[in-house]
């Protein structure tokens, strides 16, 4: 039936990748063609779980929905027509699963457009919580990772941790969790590469599923696909988005005490961080090399982690931070 829909509307489709808070985050292709009585293009713009039951598609033009579908399936209340369509689900899904929407629509001049688009589900448990070490030394077959620690209970879906790395290759990372139950007081750990077979996602309620070499029976583990070096003791950025794009907690390292970052993207990292409040130098301004967390004590060690305090309270400053001895990583248990 849709198949002849699209032929007889002529419908322009469109592929996007969904946001479920940054509007500037959304990505958009489109192929086909716009037919109606409006020479004026009908575009999409951004959609976004905007509460644990409704979510927005915007257009930019009003539109009049003629159907929407999810998959896996979501029973829909109502739909709100507009530029900014509203869809009222008729149940609550677990926070930040991944959800496919499929949704037609037609404006004023019959213009129709076929929007499928990937979102997350609204999350509003998101833990409380920080960064609390950084393994930044890959050695066969332990790889590199970041570990949170958990400041209250919560859920991880659609969290999102961002590394900003010193190299062309890890410009920009992020990993994505899928629904999983924490408690206050829980270690995370995301490994930044999949050595094994044995790395399993504990997305199934087993806190000692994971069997890989640096996995945790004491830590949540997560594994960042692929072998590539993700993060590096050089200069690196490392934080924690919501879905709104407020910054859970942060971190910045460099190697040596320059006066600036010597890569763009490492210098927007440091204005922004310091614009949310979540990372600064201990004068209180934007963090440049010299005020990062200092690396350099990590010379060709492979056993040595950058670790947080865990007694001192939390300033958003390199204060809060330094680098261990060797064999000093520890993964799933207190910092030493």
């Amino acid at each position: 039936m849709k198949k002849i829909i699209y032929v007889l509307l002529a419908v322009l489709i469109i592929l996007g990748a969904c946001s479920t808070g940054d509007a500037a985050a959304a990505t958009t292709a489109a192929t086909g063609a716009v037919f109606g009585e409006s020479s004026e293009a009908l575009v999409f713009l951004n959609c976004k779980a905007v509460s644990e039951d409704e979510i927005e598609f915007e257009f930019s033009q009003s539109v009049t929905v003629m159907s929407v579908n999810f998959e896996p399936d979501l029973s829909v209340a109502s739909v709100e027509n507009g530029s900014v369509v509203k869809v009222k689900l008729d149940e609550i899904p677990e926070p930040g699963v991944q959800f496919t929407a499929d949704l037609l629509a037609e404006d004023a001049g019959k213009n129709t457009i076929n929007v499928i688009v990937p979102f997350r589900s609204r999350n509003n448990r998101m833990p409380k919580l920080v960064i609390n070490e950084l393994f930044t030394e890959y050695s066969t077959p332990k790889a590199e990772f970041i570990e949170l620690k958990m400041k209250s209970d919560g859920n991880l879906g659609a969290m999102r941790v961002v590394i900003l790395g010193n190299s062309t290759a890890s410009k920009h990372t992020v990993y994505e969790f899928m629904p999983c139950e924490v408690k206050n007081g829980d270690y995370v750990v995301i490994h930044l590469r999949t050595l094994e077979e044995s790395c399993i996602n504990e997305y199934n309620g087993n806190i000692e599923e994971s069997g890989s070499t640096n996995s945790s029976p004491t830590a949540w583990d997560f594994y960042a696909l692929g072998n590539t070096k993700l993060i590096q003791k050089t200069a690196t950025a490392v934080y924690v988005l919501d879905q709104d794009d407020n910054v859970l907690d942060a971190v910045m390292i460099s190697e040596t005490p320059d006066s600036w970052w010597k890569k763009d993207y490492l210098t927007e990292a440091a204005e922004f961080l310091f614009e949310k409040s979540a990372w600064k130098s201990l004068e209180g301004e934007i963090c440049s090399p010299a005020n990062a967390v200092d690396t350099s004590g990590i010379k060709t060690a492979k056993t040595k982690s950058i670790s947080r305090d865990e007694n001192a309270e939390d300033t958003n400053t390199a204060a809060d931070w330094h680098v261990t001895a060797s064999s000093g990583a520890t993964p799933g248990k207190p910092n030493k």
